[in-house]
C-alpha cells in the first residue's frame, strides 16, 4: 500500500497543480487511442495504478487499482476461490473503466452493473483532495452520481469489490427461439430463474435466436466429455459455436420435450468467450479485406490479431472505426421488438446481442427508465437479497431500490458508407430509441441536442450541484465527453474519405500494423485464465 499511497499523493499533487492555474488536463492511463498530439505536460499520468493490492478470501473482497484489467483481476482472484459477479467480457477492460462507464454482462440481471458490486472507491477530486466514497454514507452522492459519469466528478485511484465463490464450470444451455418476440419473452422467463446464474442471448436474424442461461457448477461434463474451450487458436469462435449448435432445432418453446445443446465451459473461458472475434466484430474485417476466405483455417491463422486487444488497436488505427457503429441500447422489455424490427430495418445489422439488466432508479448516468420494480417472485423485483436466491452468495446482491427490468441490445456492425447517411442513421437511432423509452450507453458517441440529452437524464441541476459540491466545476461535463457534431462528423467523414488511408486496402493494412507493434498479442497468448485440464487457478482444496 506505500507505493500506491505514494502514486496517489503525486497524481494528487499533479490535480492540484492544474486546478490552480486553472488549465485544463487529461488522464493518461498507459496506453491512448487519441490522435491528437501527446503533450505529456497536460497529462495527469495515472499509468502506475495497475495492480491487483489484495485478494481478503475471508472478506471475500479484492482491493484494486483502476489500469487492473480483468483477465488480471479473474486471475488474481480465482486462485482463491472467489470470482467477481460481474465480469465484463472483454480481458481487457478495466476495474476503472467498469466503474467510470456503464458496465455489466449476463449476470447483471442478478447482480446489477460493475458498480453495483463495489463497496467503495478512493477518488482524486478536480481540487487534489484525495476522498473515499461509499453506496452509503457521506458521499454516497459522489459514489452514484461518478459510477457512468466517465472521469467528469474526479479520478478513480482505488477499488474495493465484492467477491463470490467460484465453480470450475458453467453449465451452459442453448434454448433456440423462432421469433424476436419469443426470444424477448424467454429472456425474461429465464431472469426469474434461481438456479440460472448468467443469462444473454443472441439474435442470428428474426427467426433464429438463441438464448443463453449458465449455472455455475463443480459437476464434471457427463460421460468423460470433454470441456468446451473457446480461448485456443482451433477452438470455435462462441457465436459461431451456439449458432451451428441451434440453427437446425425447433424452438425450445414450442417443442419443450426437444433437447437443448450443453456445454460445461470452463468458468474463465465463459466469461471471456466473447473475447475472440470480439463477439462478432472481426468478422466485418474479413468483409472488409473481401480476398481473405471467413473460414475457420483463416481464422487459426490470423488468430493473433483476433482477440478483442488486437482488434480494438487496429479498428482505431485503420480510421474504419468513423464509419461503424458500437453501440448498447437500453429499452423496456415491452418495447424492444419494436426497436429490433427498426433497427434491422434501418441498419441491417445481424446478429443482435440481448442482455437482460437491472437498472439504476435516477438519477444516474446509466441508461434507465424510471420505472420502479414490480413486487414478483423471488429474483424478479431487484431489490435486497431477493435479487439473489443463493445464500452463500448473498452478499453480492445489489442495493435497492431498483428499477424495472431492462433488455440491453447490442448493435454493432458496419454503418453507410456515406457521411451524410451514416450520420443521419446515427440520429434516427437516437430518436427511435428515446420515442421508445430507451437509452444508449455513454461509450458510444452521442449526436442529440445539449437539451435532448440533458432531459433524458432528468436535467443537470442534480449534476451541476455535485461538480459545485465536489469542485468538478474546471472539469469537461459528460455531454462534453461524448458528445459529437453532427456536421462536423460529416465534414470529417469526407476529409476522411479523400485521405490515402481511406484507400482499400491501405487504412486496414496500417490499423493491423499499428496493432502489431503494440504486442499486445502477448498479453492473450500468456493468460493464465486459459484452461488447462488439471492446471485450473482454483486452489487445490477446490
Amino acid at each position: 500500500m506505500e507505493r500506491h499511497k505514494q502514486a496517489v499523493s503525486e497524481i494528487s499533487a499533479a490535480v492540484k497543480g492544474f486546478f490552480d492555474r486553472k488549465e485544463p488536463y487529461r488522464i493518461f492511463h498507459g496506453s491512448t487511442n487519441s490522435t491528437r498530439p501527446f503533450r505529456r505536460d497536460r497529462y495527469v499520468d495515472i499509468s502506475a495504478l495497475n495492480n491487483v493490492i489484495e485478494v481478503d478470501k475471508a472478506r471475500r473482497v479484492a482491493l484494486v487499482e483502476p489500469n487492473v484489467p480483468m483477465d488480471r483481476l479473474v486471475e488474481s482472484t480465482l486462485r482463491h476461490g472467489l470470482i467477481p459477479p460481474i465480469v465484463m467480457e472483454f480481458p481487457g477492460i478495466t476495474t476503472g473503466g467498469g466503474y467510470a462507464g456503464t458496465a455489466g454482462e449476463s449476470s447483471s440481471f442478478r447482480h446489477g452493473f460493475f458498480d453495483d458490486t463495489i463497496n467503495e472507491v478512493e477518488m482524486v477530486l478536480a481540487n487534489g483532495d484525495v476522498v473515499t466514497a461509499r453506496p452509503e454514507g457521506p458521499r454516497a452522492d459522489l459514489f452514484r452520481a461518478a459510477a457512468g459519469a466517465v472521469g467528469t466528478l474526479g479520478i478513480t485511484t482505488l477499488i474495493e469489490i465484492r467477491l463470490i465463490e467460484a465453480k470450475r464450470f458453467v453449465r451452459t444451455t442453448y434454448h433456440r427461439t423462432n421469433s424476436v418476440k419469443e426470444a424477448i419473452d424467454r429472456v425474461h422467463a429465464e431472469t426469474l430463474r434461481p438456479e440460472n446464474d448468467y443469462v444473454d442471448g443472441i439474435l442470428f436474424s428474426k427467426d433464429h435466436g438463441v438464448i443463453i442461461t449458465g449455472s455455475l457448477t463443480d459437476e464434471k461434463p457427463p460421460d468423460n466429455a470433454k470441456p468446451q474451450t473457446f480461448s485456443g487458436a482451433w477452438d470455435p469462435w462462441y457465436y459461431l459455436h451456439v449458432r451451428d449448435r441451434t440453427k437446425s432445432l425447433p424452438s425450445s418453446s414450442t417443442s419443450p420435450d426437444a433437447p437443448s445443446p450443453v456445454d460445461y465451459i470452463p468458468l474463465a473461458e465463459y466469461l471471456f468467450r466473447y473475447d475472440r472475434g470480439g463477439f462478432w466484430v472481426a468478422a466485418s474485417g474479413f468483409d472488409y479485406f473481401r480476398l481473405v476466405p471467413f473460414t475457420r483455417f483463416f481464422r487459426w491463422l490470423l488468430d493473433d490479431l483476433l482477440h478483442t486487444r488486437m482488434l480494438y488497436r487496429a479498428l482505431h488505427g485503420s480510421g474504419e472505426s468513423a464509419h461503424f457503429f458500437v453501440q448498447d441500447l437500453a429499452l423496456p422489455y415491452a418495447n424492444a421488438e419494436k426497436f429490433i424490427d427498426f433497427a434491422a430495418d434501418k441498419t441491417g445489422i445481424w446478429p443482435l446481442w440481448l442482455c437482460p439488466l437491472q437498472q439504476t432508479l435516477p438519477p444516474t448516468f446509466h441508461p434507465h427508465t424510471g420505472e420502479p420494480a414490480e413486487e414478483t417472485a423471488a429474483g424478479s423485483s431487484g431489490t435486497g437479497d431477493s435479487a439473489n436466491p443463493n445464500p452463500e452468495n448473498a452478499a453480492s446482491s445489489t442495493r435497492g431500490p431498483r428499477g424495472k427490468p431492462m433488455l440491453n441490445i447490442g448493435l454493432w456492425g458496419w454503418g453507410p458508407k456515406d457521411p451524410d447517411v451514416f450520420v443521419a442513421t446515427n440520429r434516427a437511432v437516437e430518436a427511435k430509441l428515446t420515442e421508445l423509452g430507451g437509452m444508449k450507453w455513454l461509450y458510444a458517441h452521442v449526436y442529440q441536442s445539449e437539451d435532448d440529452f440533458w432531459r433524458a437524464y432528468g436535467g443537470r441541476a442534480w449534476y451541476d450541484a455535485l461538480r459545485a459540491k465536489y469542485g468538478a466545476e474546471s472539469l469537461p461535463t459528460v455531454y462534453d465527453k461524448v458528445h459529437i457534431d453532427g456536421d462536423a462528423r460529416t465534414n470529417e467523414l469526407k476529409q476522411a474519405r479523400q485521405a490515402f488511408k481511406s484507400r482499400w486496402p491501405v487504412g486496414g493494412l496500417w490499423g493491423i500494423w499499428k496493432a502489431i507493434r503494440s504486442r499486445d498479442y502477448r498479453l492473450h497468448r500468456d493468460a493464465q485464465w486459459k484452461y488447462k485440464e488439471g492446471k485450473e487457478l482454483l486452489p487445490e482444496e477446490k
